[in-house]
This record gives structure tokens, C-alpha cells and sequence, in this order.
């Protein structure tokens, strides 16, 4: 026998390590994000026996920051779903390394964007009411039922890929998550067959296809809870595609980010490939050029309706008290990732992950300046709002945002936050069409491929 004849074989040890060794780099994150989330859970505990007092938020100005951070959350929570479902259902063969880490984003972040809901009521009891007076007429109640509704297909979405490595690695890891591994196993049943594996298949297939059209409208309905209010500049029938375009574009910032640093701290460079990082790259240029359109159409409406109420939060943001941040988003959300992405030549991993951080910042930008003028200049009688966010308000959402990578941080160290069995599938299907591609173009028979096929190493080489 040959043993130049394709192969399946994978290397898996890389994507091991994580799970088996805690570097001093790890400890030292870990402690640093642990000390910014325990003050941000000292800042909430002050909020609640203070009051909102404690805040910036006034009669007027009644949503700040927490709301801010709770749209944009849910927004970059769009990572996975949209990104991950819609490469899986068109089979698109270089998504294999990403679909986790992408799923993972979609579900650690709506934790958080689900906390500043809490923080923003002053009272966490009152959530009860929720439950116990439910009022069908107001997005605020469609809001909470589509998010709770996307936490659980999410979560269900990100569980189902891992059955598969939890019973690979089951035997090859030990303590406390080698217990887990075999607990999960055996809980499910799971023994790793053919016909099981084409079962799973189709769940991750059937899931896809659901999960797409909730992540759709649960931004949709996150953009109603505005668009409904007769507020300037947020009754318009243009916030549910706008703010869906700005989800999925936060969304693949996010995952730019997390992989780019995933691949820097991890070692990942043999698994996170530059075409990983320009196939993303290319979706990040088109959202953008997307933004800027439903942007323009938001604001050229306004300036020509000329509506004075209207008029008076335009102003605002473009020469007035906001100006600052809405061309500071025009610069981060446009001008910077353009720029720097929109010449193929220009697409290397440094200005990816520069592009990507100023995704982030500038679609935080644009939800503040959603959120916080159209408030500062409402239609009652009212003098303008003014609202400065305090140190409870910033230190929850570092909190926050410190939560959120301790969270991921903490996933990749239980599971690999690469899928080790759609590798090794990717790797499988990719030997084997090569195969078929050098027998028909040499014409032959499968008896004579095991002498004269590539050997595995090559066809590695060229995957």
C-alpha cells in the first residue's frame, strides 16, 4: 500500500493546547478583567440602594448609555447568525474555522445587552411586571419576547456543532472537563455514528434556516421600540432595514476583532488563513458602502422635510452640542474602513484589525447619537435635555464590555473555539475531490489512485 495515497489525517494538537495548559498571559487577563467587573458590580449595587439619581438620566433624557449598550449589543450579537447560518446553508467551504467563534460572539454578548435593561430600570424587581402585567401593545414587550426567543435559538445553534468535539475530546482531556465531556456524552446518547452525524447535520441545517429569520426581526423589533415613539427623528419607517444593516456590520467587526487577537494570543496563524480575514474584509467594505446609503436617505429626508422639530436634532448633530460624535462616526464607520479595505492590494491582517476596532467604536457612536439628541430635544414644552453619563454609567459599561471578553476568554478555555470536527470534514471532502479531479484527468481506475495519487502533504498544501 502506498502511503503517499490522500488522507484525512488532521493535526489537532494546536487547538488542544488551550484547553490543557494557562499561560501567565491568560492569568494576568483574567485577573485585570475579573478586577473591572467586580468594581462595575460595586457601581450596580450603588446605583440600586442610591437610585437612579446616581446617574445622568433626567426627565427628559430618560435612556443614556445602558440603552446605547444595549442596542449595539444586540446588534454585534448578529456575528453568528447571520454571518455562520448564511455560510453553512451556502456550504461555503472557508468558513469552517470561524463559524464557532462567530456563534460564541452571538451568544456571550446578548447576556450583556440584556444586563443594561436590568441597569436601566433602577429597580430590578420591576422586571416582574413583565411577566405578571403584560402589555401586547407595546414593542417593549415584542422587544423582550424576540430577544428572549433569539437567546435560546442562539444558544441551542452554538450547542448543537459541539456535540461532536465534546465525544472527541472526551478521552484526550483530562480533569474536570474531561468529567464534563463524558457527563455531556453520556447524557445525550452520543456515540458518534454515521447515522447520528447525518441527523446533526440536518438539525444544524433545519436550525440555520430558523434562526435566520428571528435574528432579522429581533433587530427589526429592537428598531420598532424607537421607530413606534412619535419622537424626532425616530418615527420613521426606515429604522428596521437600518438598523438590521448596522447589526450585521457591527457584527462582522466584532468577529474580525475577536479572530485576529484569537489568532495573535492563540497561535492560530495555521487555521485563521489571510483569506479568512479578506473574505470577511470584502463583507466589512460592503457594509459599509450599505451604512453610508441608509445613513444618507435618514438625514437627506430630514434636512428636506424641514420639519422645525426635526430640524432642531439635525442641527444638533451635524454643527451643534453632538457634532463631534456624529462626524466622529461618519469617520470611524465610513471613511476609516473604506479607506483602509477597499482596495483588495490594501488588505492585510494590521489594517483589518484597525478597520474592524473602528467599526466598533463608530457603530457605538451611532447608537448614542440614535439614542441620546433626539431625547435632548423633545416635542413638549420642554427646555433641552442635558445629559453627561456618570462614573456608575461608565463603570457598568466597562463592566460590560470586560464581562463579555472574560466570557469568551472562559469559553475557549472549556471548548475549542475552533470546531475540530468541521476541520477535519473540510479536510476530508477537499481530499477527496482532489482525488476524483486526478483520476478523471489521468483517467484512472480508484485501484490505480493508491499508487500514483498526491501524497496527504500536498494536498494540504494545496487546501
Amino acid at each position: 500500500m502506498n502511503t503517499n495515497a490522500p488522507t484525512s489525517e488532521f493535526d489537532d494538537k494546536r487547538l488542544l493546547e488551550p484547553l490543557q495548559t494557562t499561560g501567565k498571559q491568560f492569568r494576568i487577563a483574567v485577573s485585570a478583567l475579573l478586577a473591572v467587573v467586580g468594581w462595575a458590580a460595586f457601581s450596580w449595587v450603588w446605583q440600586v440602594s442610591h437610585g437612579l439619581g446616581m446617574t445622568g438620566l433626567n426627565r427628559s433624557v430618560f435612556w443614556g448609555i445602558y440603552i446605547t449598550n444595549f442596542v449595539f449589543f444586540i446588534g454585534v450579537s448578529h456575528a453568528g447568525t447571520l454571518i455562520s447560518a448564511i455560510l453553512r446553508m451556502t456550504n461555503a467551504e472557508w468558513r469552517r474555522p470561524i463559524t464557532r467563534m462567530a456563534e460564541v460572539i452571538t451568544v456571550a454578548v446578548l447576556f450583556f445587552g440584556i444586563a443594561n435593561v436590568f441597569f436601566d430600570l433602577g429597580r430590578p424587581d420591576r422586571i416582574l411586571n413583565i411577566a405578571l402585567h403584560p402589555h401586547f401593545t407595546s414593542p417593549l414587550i415584542w422587544d423582550i419576547c424576540s430577544v428572549t426567543l433569539y437567546l435560546m435559538g442562539s444558544s441551542f445553534y452554538l450547542f448543537i456543532p459541539l456535540i461532536p468535539d465534546i465525544y472527541l475530546l472526551k478521552d484526550r482531556v483530562g480533569g474536570w472537563r474531561g468529567r464534563l465531556y463524558r457527563w455531556i456524552v453520556r447524557i445525550l446518547h452520543w456515540d458518534d455514528t454515521e447515522r447520528q452525524r447525518a441527523k446533526l447535520e440536518r438539525i444544524i441545517t433545519i436550525a440555520a434556516l430558523i434562526i435566520l429569520p428571528i435574528a432579522v426581526s429581533v433587530h427589526t423589533v429592537v428598531s420598532w421600540v424607537f421607530a413606534m415613539t412619535v419622537q424626532p427623528m425616530w418615527h420613521s419607517s426606515i429604522f428596521g432595514p437600518f438598523f438590521v444593516v448596522g447589526a450585521i456590520f457591527s457584527g462582522i467587526g466584532a468577529l474580525l476583532t475577536a479572530m485576529i487577537l484569537f489568532r495573535k494570543f492563540l497561535g492560530l496563524e495555521k487555521y485563521l488563513l489571510p483569506i479568512h480575514f479578506k473574505q470577511l474584509a470584502s463583507l466589512l467594505v460592503v457594509m459599509s458602502v450599505l451604512w453610508l446609503y441608509f445613513t444618507l436617505n435618514e438625514y437627506l429626508t430630514t434636512f428636506y422635510g424641514n420639519e422645525p422639530r426635526e430640524m432642531s436634532v439635525f442641527s444638533s448633530k451635524f454643527t451643534g452640542h453632538f457634532a463631534y460624535m456624529f462626524w466622529g462616526m461618519v469617520l470611524t464607520c465610513f471613511v476609516i474602513p473604506f479607506g483602509l479595505l477597499f482596495k483588495k492590494k490594501t488588505r492585510t491582517i494590521p489594517r483589518i484589525f484597525i478597520a474592524s476596532i473602528s467599526v466598533n467604536i463608530g457603530m457605538w457612536l451611532e447608537r448614542y447619537t440614535i439614542v441620546v439628541p433626539s431625547l435632548s430635544h423633545t416635542r413638549l414644552p420642554y427646555p433641552i435635555g442635558a445629559y453627561t453619563p456618570t462614573w456608575v454609567e461608565l463603570s457598568l459599561m466597562a463592566g460590560c464590555f470586560a464581562g463579555f471578553a472574560l466570557l469568551y476568554m472562559s469559553f475557549s478555555k472549556v471548548f475549542p473555539i475552533i470546531s475540530i470536527w468541521e476541520m477535519k470534514e473540510g479536510i476530508e471532502s477537499s481530499v477527496a475531490i482532489i482525488s476524483r479531479r486526478f483520476m478523471s484527468y489521468f483517467g484512472l481506475t480508484s485501484k490505480e489512485v493508491g499508487q500514483t495519487a498526491p501524497s496527504s502533504e500536498k494536498v494540504k498544501e494545496s487546501l
